[in-house]
């Protein structure tokens, strides 16, 4: 006797769920490629500084900044950001001087930013600084993009192009700048909750210079303190203590660095509210 071979209707057939696919995140503005690593690394302080942050609205932010120095000018600086509602914003800052003028402009879409800056504009003597920037997620940890900077000014133009690369893991970032003008590579690392260490190599090719630093950051956070350290190929030692002092938005940051190439010494204080 022959099998007999029974075949179920179409609609009786199971359906297959369909695969998700999670989108694409968006990868942030060029400058932030090596913030993690650069946070790691305590900000060079000299003198005293004094910061107040003042949020106005959702749109619109202001920072005061004054700064005493004995080996550099002293002064107070004002910087007001505003951001719209598209994710297209514009900055400018201006100093009491009004040496400079820039106009910054970023659009940041689903998976991809796109930012264009000019600098110090002049119709009349046909001098101008463009710098544009784009960056695109191609996968949930790979984001590739590049930057061109163009600059002309009478009797001189020139244009420097710079590819850029990031892979995010899940506790390490690695970030690479390859371009005429030098590389730039980052390597951020995150041990725990407590301790980050992060490696940077720059080589800039027009000076011939190349430098390699190693910083950590070290958190404290039942003595609501901070402490970053550097050191460099340059001989550099560098370091900075940070204090929280809650409930008030305050924070106080105590800083030295020693440079024993040049047999230089410098320290800072600053006060930071908001």
């Amino acid at each position: 006797m022959g099998n007999l071979l029974g075949l179920a209707p179409l609609g009786a057939l199971p359906r297959r769920s369909a695969r998700r696919e999670e989108p694409l995140p968006n990868p942030g503005s060029f400058d932030e490629l090596h913030r993690l690593c650069k946070d790691v690394f305590p900000v060079q302080m000299e003198g005293v500084k004094f910061i107040v942050n003042k949020v106005l609205s959702s749109h619109f932010q202001v920072t005061h900044t004054v700064h005493m120095s004995a080996l550099g000018l002293s002064g107070y600086h004002l910087h007001a950001a505003f951001v719209g509602d598209q994710q297209l914003n514009s900055t400018e800052t201006q100093q009491a001087k009004f040496l400079t003028w820039q106009f910054d402009g970023e659009y940041r879409g689903d998976d991809y930013t796109a930012t264009l800056t000019l600098g110090n504009p002049d119709l009349i003597g046909e001098s101008v600084i463009m710098v544009a920037h784009f960056l695109q997620s191609l996968t949930q940890r790979l984001v590739l993009g590049g930057e061109l900077v163009y600059h002309r000014r009478p009797g001189e133009e020139g244009a420097i192009l710079t590819l850029a690369g990031k892979y995010s893991a899940l506790h390490w970032v690695a970030t690479l700048n390859v371009g005429s003008g030098g590389a730039h590579a980052s390597y951020y690392h995150r041990a725990n909750e407590q301790v980050q260490v992060g490696v940077e190599f720059e080589a800039n090719t027009r000076l011939q210079d190349t430098t390699f630093s190693f910083g950590y950051h070290l958190t404290l956070p039942q003595a609501n303190m901070a402490f970053r350290g550097l050191v460099d190929s340059n001989w550099c030692v560098a370091a900075v203590l940070e204090k929280k002092m809650p409930p008030l938005p305050v924070t106080l940051a105590l800083g030295a660095f020693l440079n024993h190439w040049r047999n230089r010494f410098h320290c800072g204080f600053s006060i930071t509210v908001g």
